[in-house]
């Protein structure tokens, strides 16, 4: 009797492991201020999931500018805290053509993001979570704040 209580303990929680495995691949991460430059660009872990890792790091850097556009720098340390670039209620929707075209795969997001802080030892011990049939990893990229807003005011998406 004791045997089989044992036996069903274990079975139990190897199943309720492999779950949380596979469930943690498909939790929301929220992207981290890990700090601001002096340039105005702001250093951020972000999270990205796709069906293997280079689309991971492509949804990564995308989930980076879009949060800095429309919801600021929330996460992460205190002292590094941003508000988002636009401030109008509904800007997502209201400029969806240009946005549409602007995080597009091979997009012009691309020209102001930048993978230069990840550290060697970032790589090697990068955040990763796995799902059925998705990969979420985290990861720590630079975005180019100034140049970004800079690029919105010239386009008319935002007021200066």
């Amino acid at each position: 009797m004791k045997l089989k209580i044992a036996l069903f303990a274990i079975l139990l929680s190897t199943s309720a492991i492999y779950s949380q495995k596979k469930i943690a691949g498909n939790y929301g991460y929220k992207t981290e201020c890990m700090g601001v430059e002096g340039d105005g660009s702001a250093t951020v872990k972000a999270w990205g999931n796709g069906r293997n890792r280079s689309d991971a790091v492509e949804q990564a850097k995308k989930n980076a500018i879009r949060d800095i556009i429309f919801y600021g720098l929330i996460e992460g340390k205190q002292d590094c805290k941003q508000k988002p670039l636009i401030f109008e209620v509904n800007a997502e929707e209201k400029y969806e053509d240009y946005f549409n075209k602007f995080f597009a795969d091979g997009g012009e997001f691309k020209n102001y993001i930048s993978l230069r802080d990840e550290r060697i030892l970032d790589k090697v011990s990068r955040d990763r979570k796995k799902g059925r049939g998705s990969v979420t990893n985290g990861f720590i990229v630079r975005v180019l704040r100034s140049e970004l807003k800079a690029k919105l005011i010239a386009d008319g998406i935002i007021k200066q």
